[in-house]
């Protein structure tokens, strides 16, 4: 496995896959730390999580550089992202007990309750567009509940996901309750099939999804899927443009518009369809590739060659089939994997841009008639894991979101993640739920406790 410096291009290190056997009998030492992890106390489990946290916060620079020579993102989003770990790590430190503590319930026997008891080892196979926080957000709630994990990270990141491992070691926590596995695509559905191994949470792409939902349903394995998005950023006629178009493209281009729950298809009313395309047009075109390390740089290299390839593609047929070229649309020429930032208008059923997710920094823009029309072609999409609203109504806002079909809904702001509040999608945008108190029972046993 090799990691490669998307910025350069150049090689950083190349690092040895763990072979069948080796995989196995790292199953096999999880499994038992395992048995004896789910036995120990939440106080326990929170001293660690919170030295897990304290360590991130004090290292975050040192993390931070590894994530931007990995896969290119910014070093202050790099930084921000480590900082963000820690957050996730503090919230369930401070609140797992509480979520998971046994709950009474009346019913026609003489005592009843429901408790939340570890399932075994989890296995988390996360992407690289957020090497840290991926891995964590699925690790610290499945421990916090008793849980070991075995984390199988993307390739290119193999230097972020061992670095994980060692800081669950540093923080504490027993040997083997947070393992990494460098393995190949062909030993996942062994991993799955594991005895010890039960649950599988993925973050990726809807292939992987659904290869990696067919193999847990083959072998009976709870399954918790986050995937892609197109997310719609609707603008109707009385929303703050510039507020509009300022968030819409930072939320576009962070991470070099590799990320999933980001705006991609700006949807905006036509009274003030032509304002808004030129302040959209002119925020895009203030982020300029350049160094990811240089403070000044506002847009970093994509992760890889093939993905930047695959962008190409998807911008050209587009393009072909009659869509407008508002802005960029082209690589970088020279070391890196530097793209334009891109912006696409009179874009149609059948485009990539209309129907698949743009994973780079592109965008489309589409005019809507009124809001139920800008509604219908929020929904118009086989995804479903962010939306925004902008408006200066929010409670028609509110009753608009009803109605979108999204994991999350945003108004007059930026779509994210935080630790308390639940993450997931519908369609094709997968199921099951990260982060809050609908997270961290997902890999749990949810026992009936029944006393006549």
């Amino acid at each position: 496995m090799q990691s490669v410096n998307p910025a350069t291009g150049q090689l950083i290190r190349d690092y040895p896959e763990h072979g069948p056997a080796e995989c196995a009998a790292i199953l096999t030492d999880v499994a038992r730390a395992a048995r004896d992890f789910s036995r120990t106390t939440f106080a326990g489990r929170a001293r660690c999580m919170t030295a897990l946290a304290e360590l991130l916060i004090a290292e975050a620079p040192v993390h931070a550089r590894l994530i931007t020579l990995e896969m290119g993102k910014l070093f202050r989003e790099a930084e921000a992202e480590v900082k963000k770990c820690a957050q996730v790590c503090l919230y369930y430190a401070q609140h797992a007990e509480a979520i998971l503590s046994p709950t009474p319930v009346r019913s026609a026997v003489a005592e009843s309750c429901v408790s939340f008891e570890p399932l075994g080892t989890i296995l988390g196979i996360m992407p690289w567009n957020f090497p840290f926080w991926q891995a964590i957000r699925f690790a610290a709630p499945a421990v916090m509940a008793g849980n070991a994990v075995v984390l199988k990270h993307a390739p290119g990141v193999c230097g972020c996901a061992l670095a994980v491992e060692d800081l669950f070691r540093q923080a504490g926590f027993p040997e083997h309750v947070f393992r990494t596995l460098l393995i190949p695509l062909d030993l996942v559905e062994s991993v799955i099939a594991h005895p010890g191994v039960r649950g599988v949470s993925l973050t990726g792409s809807v292939r992987a999804g659904r290869s990696v939902a067919a193999l847990a349903g083959k072998h009976l394995k709870k399954s918790v899927l986050e995937l892609g998005g197109s997310d719609p950023c609707i603008v109707l006629a009385d929303a703050d443009l510039s507020a509009a178009a300022r968030t819409g493209a930072a939320a576009r281009l962070q991470g070099c518009g590799q990320v999933c729950i980001a705006s991609k298809r700006f949807i905006v009313e036509r009274p003030v369809a032509d304002q808004f395309t030129e302040l959209l047009t002119t925020a895009m075109s203030h982020y300029v590739p350049g160094d990811p390390f240089d403070p000044a740089t506002t847009l970093g290299p994509m992760a890889r060659e093939d993905l930047r390839q695959a962008l190409a593609v998807q911008i050209k047929t587009c393009l072909d089939m009659g869509a407008r070229l508002l802005l960029g649309g082209h690589a970088v020429e020279g070391p890196g994997f530097y793209h334009e930032p891109t912006l696409l208008a009179d874009v149609a059923p059948g485009m990539p841009a209309y129907d698949e997710e743009l994973f780079g920094p592109a965008a489309a823009l589409f005019v809507a008639e009124d809001a139920q029309h800008a509604l219908f072609l929020a929904n118009d999409t086989p995804y479903g894991l962010g939306a925004g609203i902008w408006t200066a109504d929010v409670d028609a806002a509110r009753a608009m979101a009803r109605h979108i079909e999204a994991g999350t809904v945003t108004i007059n702001g930026m779509t994210k993640s935080e630790p308390a509040l639940p993450f997931g999608g519908v369609k094709n945008s997968g199921y099951g739920r990260e982060l809050s108190e609908f997270g961290i029972r997902e890999f749990v046993n949810i026992k009936t406790l029944r006393v006549f």
